[in-house]
């Protein structure tokens, strides 16, 4: 009798493997360097899963994305203050989700993920003004958007500098060293 090695089928499973790969890919090498071939190798599964899940690399590419911006979306559980959102930039960019900062970096060529890609910075950004009082009928609404859209290309700026090494301090920075300088940005645009 024998005896099979194959891992059980787990469409989930695979699913999530398939993202996970996709966006270290998309954000390591960019979205036109990355094939399906890399991203299917990298996730353990046979290239055509990539098409039954995601319909295509751009399907793939949108659901990265959309990821992204639902984690963005998510409740906090307590109000937000400056130093929560200084904390919670400071960790996407130090952290396993640096990768999804830097994916918000990377443009695919195709308009409608371009667009999600646009909508998930603008919800980031208008997340971050409403901290300061932020709403979209403000009559100071242009100058805070704007203000936390500085915050928030300081932040993918980090991320970026950090994800190609070599400049020092930043690139070994730890999350405590830059919270506080993180904090000291956000109460100077966001005051």
């Amino acid at each position: 009798m024998m005896t099979s090695t194959a891992r059980p089928r787990d469409a989930a499973q695979t699913r999530t493997e398939l993202l996970r790969a996709a966006r270290v890919r998309f954000a390591r090498d960019g979205y036109r360097s990355t094939t399906v071939r890399d991203i299917a190798a990298d996730a353990g599964v046979n290239v055509a899963l990539i098409s039954r899940y995601f319909d295509s690399k751009d399907g793939l590419f949108e659901a990265c994305l959309a990821s992204v911006g639902e984690e963005l979306k998510r409740p906090e559980t307590e109000a937000p203050t400056l130093e929560r959102v200084a904390r919670s930039l400071v960790r996407q960019v130090t952290g396993f989700s640096s990768d999804q900062m830097l994916l918000l970096l990377r443009t695919s060529g195709d308009e409608r993920a371009d667009g999600i890609r646009r909508r998930i910075l603008r919800t980031f950004a208008e997340k971050t003004a409403s901290v300061a009082g932020w709403t979209p009928d403000s009559p100071d609404g242009d100058r805070l958007l704007l203000r936390a859209e500085i915050v928030l290309s300081a932040a993918l700026g980090m991320t970026q500098l950090r994800s190609t090494g070599g400049l020092e301090p930043l690139s070994s920075a730890t999350e405590e060293e830059l919270v506080e300088p993180v904090l000291a940005l956000l109460r100077e645009l966001l005051r």
